[in-house]
């Protein structure tokens, strides 16, 4: 088939016209022959089964009855009218009924002819009736094609009122197979079909809509799927192959002095195995001529830090600058004061630039940046500005990534001749199948297990009902010397009526823990950086017991004496947020506990988010919940979920076709990475469609 052809815009289609064209292009983005064939149904009914009247119970499917209309009648009623007509067969009668189009539909109606009707009946003083049925002459039914599972496609209310039914596409769809003739072209390689067993393209499209039988519509759905995620993962993997082809990065050849010193004689404790593998992937990267584009992903407190230390050390020793740039002030402080005790050791000059560092400390780091006497530098969005120049700036990792938007990310590439090797962290544990997707391009290093000695935070739920038995377990955990922070949602929407609860928590807390015995401190967005710094420093330092907080502290606070995080209404928080919160204690030798408050009011999503955080605390688990409830846009956020506007395939639910063309991408790529071989052709032309095109379906043909 002529590809041009199905390039032929929708309304040269017979049926189709300038209307209902401009309503297919606007409602369900048809705007090609090609859109239409890759419109795929939502679901499937089986019109195998045909019912008698007499047999008909009070149910909610659909059904189809073969009979006769003997009578036809205009019903008035309290709004307008109604078309009543008598449907029989030989076991009994049943009505058909229409409350718009009576006019077309009188005139077109046959009386005394055999019609199959399909539809919903309704059960109403022991008759039953038919509302708006699918109607065809049995004549025409045994003439069309034959599909014995009807699908049904996605509708508007705009299309139904305008009468492009699920029957008019699917009459549409059959105009345009007929003339096709079954004649597609393939776009997989012949060893692919062979070796996963893959119907042919044809044949998989014209099952799709036409289903021959289930096992056909099975075998139909899953060539689709696997084709979509395959071309997918080419796209992705072929991206960072290019990037390390065509990207140089500076090769770091050296493990010197700075490395092994700190390696052999100054780790404060012995690293995990999965610290060493991910360092020994690191050091791979760095080693090589192209540069690094690592994404580190390890749930909270599993030693990222240390990490991303070791790795600066690397660029060190070859003479290089390194930079972390983290998304909050509070969290690059926090970095910085980590990094500092560790460098004091090895005499490494290090420095802190924020928002709100003095000019005269600038100018300082500005001049000992650009000469080189700067070897690292820590601070949040500051580092991007443009005054900021490194004199060989050779390791830029960022943390927390997804806070920091592509065009601010890039800026750091352009402060050298070649662009430093990028090394991103995230606390975030993303589930493996939307990393493979999202982050398909980036190579990946996990940190999987936690540091020996840690003890695991015991997780409750308590009702709102059991607040005065918290507030005395609280007691009791302060009297042990340890501290407390409690948390109140932030909900964007509704900025005073958060401020509210806040302010009502804090004086409730207030009453409860009174003063002098107890000091709280109170920290939430609407305070001025300073007023939250003080407050927080306070917190710090043992100064205050109680921290009653907004999700301010979501990321990165770190006070190894909190052993008790508090969140009230816990329903109201997303999974992601509420592990990220609970990350903030368990961080000291002391057994920590998160105590999870709600109304009796829950529903089913938040009961499941409630279950799944005192089950379990594994990130990753948590983080698979997480996308089957919410789904994938909103986890990666609008600006990532474009990757994932997928037409057939479904990242939660085909994980294993997923994993399966991923792999055959990365065979495919290794074998013959410029499509080269005779098989490969198909495969080479349909990238470049898609890479014209830029949308999977739109070329795939």
């Amino acid at each position: 088939m002529n590809s041009n052809f199905l390039q032929t815009p929708i309304e040269y289609l017979k049926g189709v016209g300038p209307n209902r064209a401009s309503l297919l292009k606007t409602e369900l983005g048809i705007h090609t022959f090609q859109d239409l064939i890759h419109l795929f149904p939502n679901r499937y009914i089986d019109r195998t089964q045909f019912y008698k009247i007499a047999q008909l119970k009070p149910t909610s499917a659909d059904i189809q009855i073969i009979g006769k209309i003997t009578h036809i009648k205009t019903v008035q009623q309290k709004r307008g009218k109604r078309l009543v007509a008598t449907f029989r067969d030989e076991t009994g009668s049943m009505e058909l009924v229409w409350f718009r189009g009576h006019k077309w539909i009188k005139e077109n109606l046959k009386i005394n002819v055999p019609y199959v009707v399909f539809g919903k009946t309704n059960h109403f003083n022991h008759s039953y009736s038919m509302p708006h049925p699918e109607m065809e002459l049995l004549t025409e039914y045994e003439k069309g094609l034959k599909a014995t599972m009807q699908p049904v496609y996605p509708s508007t209310e705009k299309l139904a009122n305008s009468n492009i039914t699920n029957r008019v596409l699917l009459g549409l769809l059959a105009t345009l197979f007929s003339e096709i003739k079954n004649n597609q072209k393939e776009t997989l390689s012949k060893p692919l079909l062979s070796e996963l067993k893959l119907l042919p393209k044809g044949e998989s499209i014209i099952n799709i809509h036409f289903p021959e039988s289930q096992e056909k519509l099975a075998r139909a759905q899953y060539r689709l799927k696997f084709e979509e995620l395959f071309y997918i993962q080419l796209q992705l993997l072929f991206k960072n192959l290019i990037h390390k082809s065509k990207i140089k990065g500076y090769p770091f050849t050296e493990i010197g002095n700075y490395f092994n010193t700190f390696y052999n004689e100054q780790l404060p404790f012995e690293l995990t195995d999965a610290q060493k593998r991910v360092v020994k992937e690191i050091r791979f990267d760095l080693g090589s001529n192209a540069q690094m584009n690592r994404l580190l992903q390890g749930d909270v407190g599993s030693g990222k830090t240390i990490v991303a230390f070791l790795s600066m050390l690397m660029a060190l020793d070859n003479g290089f600058q390194a930079c972390l740039m983290a998304p909050t002030e509070i969290l690059s402080v926090q970095h910085y004061n980590g990094l500092l005790e560790l460098c004091n050791d090895l005499n490494i000059s290090i420095s802190l630039l924020t928002g709100s560092s003095k000019t005269s400390e600038r100018r300082i780091i500005h001049k000992s940046l650009e000469n080189g006497e700067l070897n690292i530098l820590v601070g949040t969005h500051a580092l991007l500005e443009d005054k900021v120049k490194f004199k060989n700036l050779g390791l830029a990792i960022i943390d927390e990534q997804h806070r920091f938007g592509v065009a601010q990310r890039s800026k750091l590439w352009h402060k050298n001749e070649y662009p430093p090797h990028i090394l991103v962290m995230t606390a975030t544990p993303i589930p493996r199948t939307l990393a493979m997707s999202v982050y398909g391009d980036l190579d990946i290093s996990v940190i999987d297990e936690l540091p020996p000695g840690r003890k695991d935070i015991k997780t409750v739920h308590r009702f709102d009902a059991n607040r005065l038995k918290v507030f005395g377990f609280i007691r009791d955990e302060i009297a042990l010397g340890r501290q407390v922070y409690i948390v109140y949602p932030l909900i964007q929407e509704s900025e005073a009526l958060d401020y509210k609860d806040l302010m009502d928590g804090y004086e409730s807390i207030s009453r409860e823990f009174q003063q002098p015995k107890y000091q709280i401190s109170i920290v939430h967005g609407q305070m001025k950086a300073v007023d939250k710094e003080f407050e927080m420093n306070r917190f710090i330092k043992g100064e205050t017991q109680i921290m009653v907080a907004t999700t301010v502290i979501e990321v990165g606070v770190n006070v190894p004496n909190a052993s008790v995080m508090v969140i009230e209404s816990a329903e109201r928080f997303g999974l992601s947020q509420l592990h990220q919160l609970r990350g903030r204690v368990g961080r000291g030798a002391e057994q920590s506990y998160c105590i999870l408050m709600t109304s009796h009011k829950l529903s089913e999503d938040a009961k499941t988010r409630i279950q799944t955080m005192t089950h379990t605390s594994d990130g990753f688990e948590i983080a698979e919940v997480d996308l089957k409830l919410r789904g994938p846009g909103d986890i990666m956020g609008t600006q990532q979920s474009g990757v994932l506007n997928l037409k057939i395939a479904d990242i939660i639910k085909d994980t294993e076709i997923l994993k399966i063309a991923r792999s055959y991408a990365q065979k495919l790529l290794r074998e013959d990475p410029n499509f080269v071989k005779q098989e490969n052709e198909p495969i080479k032309d349909s990238y470049a469609q898609l890479m014209k095109y830029k949308n999977i379906w739109n070329y795939i043909s």
